[in-house]
């Protein structure tokens, strides 16, 4: 079966398809448009992989890390050098802690968290250039990386199903 679809780019896109295949039942979006997106997707998030590596580079990284998380959960374990601020104080205190030139990167505790997003949401309302870390925490702790809590510094080992084990990038 042959399916036609016109795009909002007025682009018909043509895909061949099988009766009840659910990938292709709506037609993927023209090159254009699926560039629009994806450009626009990594101007909004970073992974927890390049915020580490960035980190670890010598000099100043560009950005700050923000968690958005409660006191406990910081004490948990935090990315080391992220500024502390829970989302629900970003309006009264993101002006004192940050600053609009230096992008800030926001993270809470994992994928099935949206805690994040709220907290970038509330940075670019105040005029911050803000992008979240995708993996949160959760991710952070799983590749591998060090990270702080109130007892010290932690590390777990890597979890293969998130990074190599043994090379220092994914390759992604």
């Amino acid at each position: 079966m042959t399916v036609t679809a016109v795009t909002s780019t007025s682009t018909a896109v043509t895909s061949t398809s099988t009766a009840g295949n659910a990938v292709l039942r709506v037609a993927p979006a023209t090159p254009a448009a699926a560039a629009a997106y994806f450009g626009a997707s990594l101007a909004f998030h970073a992974d927890v992989s390049d915020v580490a590596a960035a980190l670890a580079a010598d000099g100043d990284p560009g950005f700050v890390v923000l968690d958005s998380r409660s006191t406990e959960s910081w004490d948990q374990g935090h990315v080391p050098g992220a500024i502390h601020l829970p989302t629900a104080l970003i309006p009264e205190q993101a002006g004192e802690l940050l600053d609009r030139a230096v992008p800030v990167v926001t993270y809470c505790w994992g994928p099935g968290c949206n805690g994040a997003t709220r907290a970038a949401l509330a940075l670019a309302e105040l005029g911050f250039q803000v992008k979240e870390m995708l993996g949160g925490f959760e991710y952070w702790a799983r590749e591998g990386f060090e990270f702080e809590t109130w007892e010290g510094t932690g590390r777990r080992a890597v979890d293969p199903l998130t990074a190599p084990v043994d090379a220092e990038d994914c390759g992604c």
